[in-house]
């Protein structure tokens, strides 16, 4: 604990022993710590000059050290209150000499990455450099996390992808995602759903997307650079904050409001006090994709379940709705608080 403020394991030990007596002697120290008699006196001074403990003046005139050599007999313990400030004031010293080292760092890379545009844009080419990119901005960002969610992933795996939006999440990051109908396709997607929902995330459908992209606290974004169908090396560009910039932005915010909100129930919950006429948790998740605009048959991939058993599911909620009509039922779904 006390480390943390700069002590050593042996000057930890030592001062630790003092505090449950603030006054003894070397001896008494000795039997208390797992330290030498020379280790403790060797601790004891530097402790007196960095000013944590004093000689106790009362005890000045025992003998209690080697043959041919005189030791207090007693060290007091100066009140930590005030012997420990100096030292956590020059740890939050240090910290905020770290921070503004690594801001003049990062803006001095900034700078350096992207010479022909300025410093707003960075190229990065590669497997491993496109997914350590894109983990510094997923896991780095501190308010917001927006994203474009389209195809299958190329750089990073959808399964790196989840653990930094979780982590991301659980730092209370807000992320919100639009994605285009065909990413609900990929294996194991829709559990990803259920899961990141369930975490806070935000997620709307579009039919279609001109892009992927992933922006960190509106301060940088990312953006692919080689087609889906590519057979080349992966490659990214980084956008730091400048007119492009905002341009991605106001594109997201453009397709946010026009996407379809996607709100699936958590697989495996149960709805407490359900009624023979409310819908189930089955039902409503077949409504949640049908009102994004998925299709039956996508539906019925999606939940794995057989079409007939989405269609059976649709009519059933057309009948506790008294709907005619597809779009019947999301008015009386959207009255109703069903989703």
């Amino acid at each position: 604990m006390l480390r943390e403020l700069g002590l050593s394991r042996d000057e930890e030990a030592v001062y630790t022993a003092l505090l449950t007596r603030p006054v003894a002697s070397v001896a008494e120290l000795v039997r208390r710590t797992v330290l030498t008699e020379s280790e403790v006196i060797r601790v004891l001074d530097d402790l007196a000059l960095r000013g944590l403990v004093a000689v106790d003046a009362a005890a000045a005139t025992a003998w209690d050290g080697p043959e041919g050599e005189r030791s207090p007999a007693g060290y007091r313990l100066a009140p930590p209150s005030v012997a420990l400030a100096p030292f956590l004031v020059e740890q939050r010293n240090a910290l905020q000499r770290a921070e503004t080292a690594f801001s003049m760092v990062t803006e001095q890379y900034r700078s350096a990455v992207a010479h022909p545009a300025g410093g707003v844009v960075e190229v990065v080419v590669g497997v491993e450099q496109v997914a350590h990119r894109f983990h510094q901005l997923q896991r780095g960002a501190q308010q917001e996390l927006l994203t474009f969610l389209v195809g299958e992933p190329r750089a990073v795996r959808r399964a790196d992808a989840d653990v930094s939006e979780s982590f991301a999440l659980e730092r209370g990051v807000a992320f919100r995602a639009v994605a285009a109908q065909d990413y609900l396709d990929g294996d194991g997607v829709l559990g990803d759903v259920h899961a990141g929902l369930a975490a806070g995330l935000e997620l709307r459908l579009a039919d279609t997307l001109p892009l992927k992209m992933l922006v960190s606290d509106r301060e940088r974004a990312m953006v692919p650079l080689d087609m889906a169908d590519s057979d080349g090396e992966p490659s990214a560009i980084v956008v730091h904050r400048s007119g492009l910039l905002g341009a991605l932005v106001h594109l997201f915010e453009r397709e946010w409001e026009k996407a379809r909100p996607l709100r699936v129930a958590a697989g495996g919950v149960r709805v407490e006090d359900e009624s023979p006429d409310d819908p189930t948790e089955g039902e409503l998740a077949v409504l949640a994709l049908l009102l994004a605009g998925v299709s039956d048959r996508r539906a019925a991939a999606q939940l794995g379940v057989s079409v007939r058993t989405v269609e059976r599911r649709t009519r059933r909620l057309m009948d506790l709705a008294g709907a005619d009509s597809r779009l019947q039922l999301g008015w009386h779904a959207a009255r109703a608080g069903w989703l």
